[in-house]
């Protein structure tokens, strides 16, 4: 197990602990969730035990599993947890196409599944969408059936509270992808947004992907002859909410 030192100043942090027997992989999973804020690796597992060990000292927010793992299979380390009173989220990152093993993970209540080998594009919307939707368990208010819905479904959330955006991104450039998104006849790809608004590709999908992550907009996958399909983006009627500041309109 490799425990990683923590950054002071840092209490709005979301603590990972990514665990993969593969140590080249381990690294490079831990590089790619350092670069998505909030998000910062406090330590790292190679095995079952490892990763049991390592949840008592470290105290993750989230585990990142794997789930071939040499000493157990990885599913069987989310019970050993609960059993010891840690209720961390679980994010299986694996290989296991198996559909026993991916409904094994649901039981187990994992807050996402996806499948290696994926890019950096792909863990980060991921990592986005369980952001947001991690910080609305946090400060719900459930007063009627509708909330409790809206919260274990993970359904949109009024415009007032969707307005801020996270850490690195902007207003104005949120915006831009709004408009020019709700201006397009259909759906959108990350790339035609990115052409249209006049931004980076790369730009244009973290946005749309946090469109998506916060309820604002659906997505739907164009199959090609080749390749990996085509993310499509499609503006709901809700608004962002969004104003200067961050602040949500009224």
């Amino acid at each position: 197990m490799t425990a990683v030192s923590r950054t002071s100043g840092a209490a709005d942090a979301i603590d990972v602990l990514v665990v993969d027997d593969d140590f080249m992989v381990a690294r490079v999973h831990r590089a790619f969730v350092d670069r998505v804020e909030p998000f910062r690796v406090v330590g790292v597992a190679h095995t079952g035990e490892q990763a049991a060990h390592a949840v008592d000292a470290l105290r993750p927010d989230l585990v990142l599993l794997d789930l071939y793992l040499p000493d157990v299979f990885g599913l069987d380390v989310i019970p050993r947890l609960r059993t010891a009173g840690h209720d961390c989220d679980v994010m299986v990152i694996s290989a296991a196409r198996e559909a026993d093993a991916v409904r094994g993970a649901a039981r187990h209540g994992v807050v996402d599944y996806l499948l290696k080998p994926f890019d950096f594009e792909d863990l980060r919307a991921r990592l986005e969408r369980y952001a947001v939707q991690r910080g609305r368990l946090l400060t719900a208010v459930v007063r009627s059936q509708a909330d409790v819905d809206r919260v274990l479904a993970g359904a949109a959330v009024p415009a007032s509270a969707a307005g801020t955006l996270p850490k690195g991104m902007s207003v104005e450039t949120a915006e831009l992808i709004e408009r020019t998104l709700r201006a397009a006849e259909g759906s959108l790809s990350a790339a035609e947004c990115a052409t249209l608004a006049g931004v980076s590709r790369v730009s244009a999908r973290r946005y749309l992907e946090h469109f998506h992550a916060i309820g604002s907009a659906d997505v739907s996958l164009r199959y090609g002859m080749a390749g990996r399909p085509e993310r499509r983006y499609r503006f709901r009627d809700e608004s962002t909410g969004l104003r200067p500041g961050g602040e949500a309109r009224a």
